[in-house]
């Protein structure tokens, strides 16, 4: 004797909902991956705003001036005098074309940063840029 279940007249299907779920789960996971990979190597300041920031940090070397004006090499206190040298090092252990960007608290000195520039142009690293906040700025009026 055989007993008929009612599914044998019915077609298999691909049922929808699970499959957006798993779909939503490997983006999100992936997001998260992608994210976690992201390297900050300098300290926590208040970066002054500028209106035409643009984001380029993939693999680079920080230069910090905090409030008080100490300087960090990739978050490690640094003297001025030794700071070209070490960046040379930095570069020439890694890839040669490698950015450095200078990120100064809005109370540093400016005159520090750019004595900063100044040292690392004549040790023949061009590629410095400033880091700061992506901010509309309000232009000033006449």
């Amino acid at each position: 004797m055989s007993l008929s279940s009612g599914y044998e007249t019915k077609k298999a299907r691909v049922e929808m909902l699970p499959l957006i779920d798993v779909v939503f789960l490997l983006l999100v996971f992936f997001i998260y991956a992608f994210l976690s990979m992201v390297l900050h190597r300098g300290l926590k300041v208040d970066l002054p705003a500028a209106g035409s920031a643009v984001v380029d940090k993939l693999d680079y070397i920080d230069i910090t001036i905090d409030q008080s004006n100490n300087l960090f090499l990739n978050k490690q206190p640094i003297p001025l005098e030794r700071l070209a040298d070490q960046v040379l090092k930095l570069r020439a252990a890694s890839d040669s074309t490698q950015s450095v960007f200078i990120s100064g608290d809005r109370e540093a000195d400016l005159g520090l940063a750019i004595q900063i520039l100044d040292m690392l142009r004549k040790a023949g690293i061009e590629e410095v840029s400033f880091s700061c906040s992506k901010e509309t700025i309000p232009t000033p009026q006449p």
